[in-house]
Formats: structure tokens, sequence, C-alpha cells
């Protein structure tokens, strides 16, 4: 009996550390400045299957040429995709439909990109969309420019 108290204390301990360490590392990941919420999904769904599923909730983190991504609910220092500015191509955007409005932040705005050989879709607010956008535009002479 001893031992299941002492067991179920030391796991509510564990829950407030765990909280805890979510929120420093959101800060850690914002510390430098430009980023975003950014919903992301590598494989945009086939013919006949949920739209609402595959999204993965993130923050994305402007770092000179890329744009890093981080998970939100995840322990990683590391960010999970690293987007490069010359190999991005917006093909479109539009706004999430039926059951994608439940599974993203209200009012967000879904791109289709192409990243290298990599389909992915983005969601992000308008004023998001409007930062990432000009930095996609705002790449130096010389580096082609692909913006729908």
């Amino acid at each position: 009996m001893v031992l299941v108290l002492v067991v179920c204390a030391v796991l509510l301990a564990l829950v407030p550390v765990g909280l805890l360490a979510f929120g420093v590392r959101r800060r850690l990941i914002q510390r430098p400045g430009g980023t975003f919420d950014c919903s992301a999904r590598w494989t945009p769904p086939a013919a006949g299957t949920s739209p609402g599923k595959g999204w993965v909730y993130g923050v994305a983190r402007y770092n000179g040429d890329h744009i890093e991504w981080f998970r939100v609910f995840s322990y990683a220092p590391r960010p999970r995709m690293t987007l490069r500015r010359d190999s991005i191509q917006v093909r479109d955007r539009r706004r999430p439909h039926g059951e994608e409005e439940l599974a993203l932040l209200s009012g967000a705005v879904v791109l289709a990109c192409r990243h290298e050989s990599m389909d992915l879709e983005l969601a992000m607010s308008e004023d998001a969309l409007t930062g990432f956008l000009a930095w996609l535009e705002a790449a130096p002479p010389g580096q082609r420019v692909n913006v729908a």
C-alpha cells in the first residue's frame, strides 16, 4: 500500500515538471525571435480520407535563409524539419474546409508547398502568412522565388 502511494506521489510530481519543460522549451525556441505558430502536414490526404487528419501543431522560426519547424508537443531541442528558402515553392493557398477547421487554429490559411521533392502543407494565421511570403520574396538577388 505504501509503495502504491509513493508511486502515485512521484507521478503527480512529474506532471508539473513535464509541463514546465514544455514551457521552457517553447521559450528557448522563441528566444532568438522571428517565430510564428504553424501547423504542418507532410502527406496531403488521399481521396476518400478525412481532410482533417495528419496535421501537427508546431512553431516555426526564421533563421537566415531557413525556416526551422518544431513540434509543440515534443521535448526535442532540434527542429523536426528545416526548409530552405530557395527550395520552397508555394503552389496554392486556401481556407481550411470541413474537419480541417477543427484541426487547425482559428483563422488559419493553408499553403500547399513543395520543398525539394516533398509535398507539404503549412497552416498559419493571415499575419504569419504575410510575413512568410515577404520573407520568401526577399530572397537575395539571383535566387529564384516561386510564390503563388
